[in-house]
């Protein structure tokens, strides 16, 4: 007897009640960038339709997320220039623009679920995401104690989830020694734990105005050939108590997720990069791709075993997701 896969593709209510994977609005978190300064609501160049904000300015855009079924944020915050020092104080300053974010966006919407990034390279005056020595090499052990101020900074702040993005070797355990000492037992960690010195970065890195001052993150950033390291960093995270593993960025690297996801059985996100999105973004602007092309990248991540992803494009899909329906 012939195969007739087809017969599960004759009509749109067939195809949706077979289809295997489906995007939801609860899967995505939405990247904010908050600033110092007030009445500020700026287009961020290299990301078309991503703003830095003002906390002023923060209320029309998390009312808009709630009315589209967004229910989380990362929020990373650019301090001022001034403030930078080399130990990134300002990061862990209890009224520090994130800090005073975290307050101002529970007090527009306490259901907001947010995020935030924890990691050095926006505060500290070289653009490294932790202590340098002499030499200009990270001090891994000696930045573990200034993450863990900025948990618990967050954490005093009202953030309901943290997620460490610096790469140090041990901060899981270090930052959940951290939160459990200071009564934040219920706090949980989302581990960047398979992050890549990726050439995707680069419209973030302006948007957070986070570029290294010299050299470059590959002592602390994973090397993009490698995928069995990946299962090397995840494992390490599961045993120092993450709650929530990550792979970034998400598109290159649709093979590494599938790998996470099929070696540990807690929640994957992925995080789908601003290169990514600037490309995408780009190509629907001139006409080259239509706008499909972003659902049909994002459905990729999630069918290769994302069960969270961060984008930009949150509010994108949001929209088509509910027109579709």
């Amino acid at each position: 007897m012939l195969r007739r896969p087809r017969r599960l593709r004759v009509n749109k209510a067939t195809r949706n009640l077979v289809r295997e994977t489906k995007l939801n609005v609860e899967d995505f978190i939405y990247p904010l960038f908050v600033v110092e300064g007030e009445n500020i609501k700026r287009e961020i160049s290299s990301l078309p339709d991503v703003y830095h904000f003002s906390l002023d300015m923060l209320e029309e855009e998390i009312k808009e997320l709630k009315e589209l079924g967004i229910e989380h944020v990362i929020l990373f915050g650019i301090p001022h220039d001034h403030e930078k020092d080399p130990h990134g104080k300002e990061a862990y300053n209890d009224n520090g623009i994130i800090q005073r974010a975290i307050r101002k966006i529970k007090e527009i919407d306490s259901n907001m679920n947010v995020v935030t990034d924890v990691c050095m390279c926006e505060y500290t005056s070289h653009g490294h995401c932790g202590i340098l020595t002499e030499t200009g090499y990270v001090d891994n052990d000696i930045t573990l104690e200034y993450l863990s101020k900025i948990a618990v900074s967050h954490a005093k702040a009202g953030a309901d989830i943290i997620s460490p993005s610096d790469m140090m070797d041990g901060r899981i355990k270090a930052l959940r020694e951290a939160l459990d000492k200071e009564g934040f037992v219920h706090i949980p960690i989302m581990s960047y734990s398979v992050k890549y010195a990726s050439t995707f970065y680069g419209p973030f890195r302006e948007a957070a105005n986070s570029a290294p001052s010299f050299g470059d993150r590959k002592t602390y950033q994973m090397d993009p050939a490698n995928s069995n390291e990946a299962l090397i960093e995840a494992e390490l995270d599961v045993l120092e108590g993450a709650d929530i593993l990550m792979v970034k960025p998400a598109l290159s690297y649709l093979d590494v997720i599938r790998r996470v996801k099929d070696n540990y059985n807690l929640p994957l996100a992925a995080y789908n990069v601003s290169g990514e999105y600037a490309m995408l973004k780009s190509a629907v602007k001139n006409g080259i791709l239509s706008e499909g092309a972003i659902y049909e990248s994002v459905m990729s991540i999630k069918r290769a075993g994302a069960d969270i992803i961060i984008t930009y494009f949150a509010k994108d899909l949001a929209k088509m997701i509910k027109e579709n329906r």
